[in-house]
């Protein structure tokens, strides 16, 4: 490692740190510094062993200062990086800070701009979450932009156009505008050629392992120097489809000497032999690359600010010697970092819930197991409760984790008042592991010398609702964990007091007082002979049940809360059961 490059993680390191640190206020971790650091800076990440050694005594430094000290050298180094701290404490009342010179711009124009390479997974939600509050706050402008110019690596699903509009709806929002890029490809082709033109670009047939070598060396690539008419020439060549995959590319004229490889001389377009899937596209075989593709279209569609993964930070950089090319001025930026959701077992990844659905491990997208959006919505969580805990989140440029827990509680907020109860006893596990400690059995108990039925309340807090009938018959099902040892006592939920004598229940006079006063405990129960089976679909696995007879009566996308279980969302009928999906506690 040279000397010119360990001054820069040092620098890099050192702002991160501070930044670490003020913003937890507590000593900075040299494992939080090394991600985003990596993720930031790639022409680190070959000399990865040598650069924790550099990160930690620059972290021991800063942690050597008082508060004041570090603001003070954060503000030196790195001021917007204070700025942005800054915005963030004082976003409390407001979790997404002020957009960067928003005032400058008659309008606020953002883009949401999705790859549809399959349906959105809860990531994905975070995007249209905050850029739809951001509108709502400015009353500014949304568009949609299907980002679908890489017919190969990426390539188009075509169900997922229409499913990522749904999924949008579903989180409230709407776009003024949707676009397609793959429809847009003269556009594309009329500012290359106006690129070549302007001397900023030419066409390239070095294999990728020849320009890689020359570009890591800082050495002109042989053909940079193409004339004008000979690149121009090449490039009509390109479109019209006479070169093969990997034969001929054009470069955007960089620099050269970059001190980031990674900046120089970047490929704009490239062949593929790879058909789009959209029948409109099929014919192509020169695609523009993301960066150009993108930049282009957020000057033309008017975007005033963009909102970027942090490991993005390059893309701004390419876009920007396009930009200057054409005298252009570049979009407000703000950088994020990655979000992580717990509570999943599959990797929240487009391509990996693909692979999983296609192995047969998921039965489809809105698998509960699935961490997507069309899962969640499935199982009865409002779109609004997914906002909430996305703009929770801010914008920082740290990595954040997200838990379903917040995302269940804010759905409980929402649900809770409107959605009537109902009872489930529940019958085992039929899923992954039938043995485990969470399995259950409904078991039939006989009922004497009690009402012919029940009379719980559609909602506890609002009697006006009215209550539910349940007849009780000869013997009710309760969950085995819930029966009494012999001679004890439990209160049917919305019955009353029994007593278990080790065969059976019998009715007794007590009053409520026995629950509040002996601890006798309330258990949810339902008719052994008038039941509906059911089948609620978890995220851990399937349990069968039995729901009261009213349950019946509910419709596809009924929610309701099962007593001492949780809520679900009421989904289908079949010719045995009843299906109901899980949403939460």
């Amino acid at each position: 490692m040279d000397e010119d490059l360990r001054k820069r993680i040092r620098r890099e390191a050192e702002a991160n740190a501070l930044f670490n640190a003020l913003k937890h206020e507590s000593d900075a971790q040299v494992g939080a510094i090394l991600g985003p650091l990596m993720g930031e800076n790639p022409e680190f990440r070959e000399h990865g062993d040598e650069v924790s050694g550099v990160v930690a005594p620059v972290v021991n430094e800063v942690n050597g200062l008082d508060e004041a000290e570090k603001r003070a050298r954060l503000e030196e180094i790195a001021p917007e990086r204070l700025e942005e701290l800054d915005a963030e404490d004082e976003g409390e009342d407001h979790p997404l800070p002020d957009l960067p010179n928003a005032e400058e711009y008659e309008e606020v124009r953002m883009r949401c701009a999705p790859n549809p390479n399959g349906p959105w997974h809860l990531g994905h939600a975070r995007m249209p979450s905050v850029i739809g509050t951001y509108k709502e706050r400015y009353d500014g402008w949304m568009l949609v932009r299907f980002d679908d110019t890489d017919p190969e690596t990426k390539r188009p699903d075509l169900e997922a156009y229409d499913a990522i509009l749904d999924d949008i709806d579903y989180l409230g929002f709407e776009p003024d505008e949707v676009v397609t890029a793959s429809e847009r490809m003269e556009t594309y082709y009329e500012h290359a050629r106006e690129l070549i033109e302007l001397g900023g670009a030419y066409t390239c047939s070095c294999s990728g392992e020849a320009f890689s070598e020359l570009k890591n060396d800082g050495e002109a690539c042989p053909h940079r120097e193409k004339d004008v008419d000979t690149v121009r020439a090449e490039f009509a060549e390109m479109v019209e489809g006479e070169y093969e995959s990997g034969e001929m590319v054009l470069r955007v004229k960089t620099d050269i000497e970059h001190k980031n490889p990674a900046l120089r001389d970047f490929v704009a377009f490239r062949m593929v032999d790879t058909p789009h899937p959209r029948e409109a596209a099929s014919d192509y075989r020169c695609w523009p690359m993301l960066d150009f593709q993108s930049g282009i279209d957020d000057h033309l569609l008017g975007i005033t600010h963009i909102i970027r993964g942090i490991d993005l930070q390059d893309s701004a950089k390419r876009q920007q010697f396009v930009y200057d090319y054409f005298d252009w001025e570049y979009p407000e930026v703000v950088h994020w970092g990655h979000v992580q959701v717990d509570a999943y077992d599959v990797k929240m990844s487009t391509s990996t819930i693909k692979e999983r659905i296609d192995a047969g491990d998921l039965d489809g997208w809105d698998d509960p197991r699935a961490p997507t959006l069309q899962s969640v919505r499935r199982r009865g969580i409002r779109g609004d409760a997914i906002v909430d805990a996305m703009v929770e989140l801010g914008t920082s440029t740290s990595d954040v984790d997200l838990a379903m827990s917040s995302i269940y509680a804010n759905n409980r907020d929402i649900v809770d008042e409107e959605t009537p109860r109902a009872f489930l006893v529940r019958d085992g596990f039929d899923a992954r592991d039938p043995d485990a400690e969470t399995a259950y059995e409904a078991t039939e108990v006989p009922v004497a010398g009690g009402p012919d039925s029940a009379h719980p309340p559609v909602h506890p807090n609002h009697e006006e609702r009215g209550t539910r009938d349940i007849p009780v018959g000869d013997a009710v099902l309760v969950e085995s964990r819930d029966l009494p040892a012999e001679g004890e006592r439990v209160w049917l939920k919305g019955y009353g007091p029994v007593r278990y004598d080790g065969e059976g229940f019998s009715y007794t006079d007590d009053g409520i007082d026995v629950v509040r006063e002996e601890g006798v405990d309330v258990v949810h129960w339902v008719p052994a002979d008038d039941n509906v089976p059911v089948r609620m679909r978890r995220m851990d696995g399937d349990v069968h049940g039995y729901a009261e007879p009213g349950y019946a009566a509910y419709e596809p996308d009924d929610l309701v809360q099962f007593v001492r279980v949780g809520f679900a969302r009421y989904d289908r009928e079949n010719e045995a059961e009843t299906v109901a999906y899980f949403a939460h506690e």
